[in-house]
């Protein structure tokens, strides 16, 4: 076992290695930020002055073990636009792209699960194919144009909920939430419906496979031969298994869920992570962008690192399986 996870950290940390060569190098083909940054009035000289200043007037390869070195330190460098520590600027912003994060995730589970079970429960009816096909729906329209709609219809055409913005915040424990305030709930709903789109789609065709494939099993047809309740059948027996694999890959989507936010953060000037990296792109911000997408990385590199722990810990044949591998 501890050779099995000592493995899965060394295979962590090699993909967080090559992603941040990725990144940097990426990064760094974009473009000059220099060109962006100084007045085009500015000398020759004045502009080898900010571009030494910057420190882009090393080699890449400098300057990546540069990063590389300041970053073992916890330190990603300092903002070309805002003059302040790129950990800084994104760690303000964690909580509404968190909080956004975390609701979505919520709704898609309240919603997915009791359509997902429905469909499965019952494939051949009209509701179940109904819900089906509006899956298929959800994962193909696009999360800015579903933004878009809802700000038409319940902002302009109806006026119930605001369009943009996060509204006021409670401090709770030292973080900023807006959805224990009513005016920060109406602001939280409609980009939160966008984000969930996807998901609940995901999770409606989890939830009707772990069904279809529940039902046919010896214990439930012994719950049943036992005259148990048909109700009580499908909220414990079934319920309490098809929640494993929708749990796991919840878990791993919330990683992607905070990752891709950034679509419905601009269109909602949602004041996240997500609208931060589109402002500093524009900017050509290296450090900004480097730290968040190495943030990122990292979050989706622990978190499958977890679940494979998880998984061996759960299940012995995966350790079995790696053995042979």
């Amino acid at each position: 076992m501890l050779v099995y996870i000592i493995r899965r950290i060394m295979q962590a940390a090699f993909v967080i290695v090559v992603m941040s060569v990725l990144v940097y190098v990426g990064i760094f083909l974009v473009g000059s930020p220099v060109d962006i940054l100084i007045n085009p009035e500015m000398s020759e000289a004045e502009m080898e002055a900010v571009t030494k200043a910057l420190g882009l007037d090393r080699p890449i390869w400098e300057q990546y073990f540069i990063f590389v070195g300041n970053a073992l330190q916890g330190d990603m460098g300092k903002s070309f636009v805002f003059g302040q520590s790129a950990i800084k600027l994104i760690v303000e912003r964690i909580p509404a792209t968190m909080e956004l994060a975390i609701i979505s995730i919520i709704i898609s589970l309240v919603i997915g699960i009791p359509l997902g079970m429905y469909a499965g429960l019952r494939p051949d009816s009209v509701g179940g194919r109904s819900i089906m096909a509006g899956s298929i729906l959800g994962f193909s329209l696009p999360n800015f144009w579903v933004g878009l709609m809802l700000i038409m219809f319940f902002a302009v055409m109806v006026g119930w909920l605001p369009a943009a913005g996060r509204g006021p915040t409670v401090d709770v424990l030292g973080i900023d939430v807006s959805f224990l305030s009513l005016e920060g709930l109406k602001h939280l709903i409609l980009p939160a419906i966008t984000l969930a789109l996807s998901k609940t789609a995901l999770v409606v065709r989890l939830a009707r496979a772990g069904v279809r494939e529940v039902l046919p099993m010896d214990y439930i047809k012994f719950a049943r031969a036992k005259g148990l309740p048909r109700r009580r059948v499908v909220s414990v027996h079934v319920l309490k298994n098809i929640m494993i694999p929708i749990v796991t890959v919840t878990g791993l989507e919330l990683g992607s869920v905070v990752a891709f936010a950034v679509v419905t953060e601009t269109v909602f000037a949602w004041p996240g992570m997500g609208k931060l990296l589109i402002d500093s792109i524009g900017n050509l911000d290296r450090p900004v962008v480097v730290a968040y997408l190495m943030q990122i990385v990292f979050l989706l590199v622990v978190l499958n690192l977890i679940v494979d722990v998880l998984y061996s810990i759960l299940d012995p044949r995966v350790r079995l399986q790696e053995q042979k591998a």
